[in-house]
């Protein structure tokens, strides 16, 4: 099996130089970039199966990074680690392109896990698995949208587009606030989350596009 490749974008030597071993040990192969700028440069030239970014770097902040990759069409999935970890910061960064958020300080075992499951995520699926039938339309899983059945396209951030095929792959299930927030917003605690992005989906797509079910949650509209 060919080694996973990471590119490692962190300012804090002592922190970087920590998880390049870690790492290392666990059979990557890592890229390090001290600033955003680098980060770009390697994120744009070279293919990795994860990103590691850090969100208060030099040159370019983290952030900005991610979205400049994702506008060059770069997909690999990315993981931001980050000290601003409060519910808003990992909502920002989860909207902003990224699969994952851990905040640090951080479990390294968890880390670990949590790059694991990157990986699985990141494995080619069945083309039938890319597209998806939703109220109105067909989700397009990869483009993150939906083709509207009467014409025309409808752009979703990640965090809405997992939100949207979580509940269109499983549409007979009612899903808890709590159960949302495992599968789509592991590092977010608050569940007033899985509300707010509900009001975002039944903005762009109708309120038919998700229902509610009176004290258990919420599940897919009808079709």
């Amino acid at each position: 099996m060919p080694q996973s490749r990471i590119l490692l974008v962190e300012d804090d030597r002592q922190l970087s130089d920590m998880l390049t071993e870690i790492l290392a040990s666990e059979g990557y192969a890592v890229d390090v970039a001290g600033d955003g700028q680098r980060g770009l440069h390697l994120g744009l030239t070279r293919e990795y199966d994860v990103l590691v970014l850090d969100r208060g770097l030099p040159a370019v902040e983290g952030l900005d990074l991610l979205g400049r990759l994702r506008s060059k069409g770069v997909p690999t999935p990315a993981l931001m680690l980050s000290a601003l970890s409060n519910p808003a910061d990992r909502v920002e960064g989860l909207d902003a392109g990224a699969e994952d958020y851990l905040g640090k300080p951080f479990d390294v075992d968890e880390l670990l896990a949590r790059l694991r499951a990157l990986r699985r995520r990141a494995a080619v699926t069945p083309a039938s698995a890319q597209e998806i039938r939703v109220p109105g339309g067909r989700l397009d899983v990869p483009g993150r949208r939906v083709d509207l059945a009467e014409g025309g396209t409808v752009d979703l951030s990640e965090r809405e587009a997992s939100f949207l095929e979580l509940l269109a792959r499983r549409r007979n299930q009612v899903f808890s606030r709590r159960e949302v927030l495992e599968e789509v917003f592991p590092d977010v605690t608050d569940e007033g989350v899985v509300d707010t992005y509900v009001y975002y989906l039944r903005r762009k797509l109708g309120r038919g596009a998700v229902v509610t079910v009176r004290g258990l949650g919420y599940r897919c509209g009808a079709l």
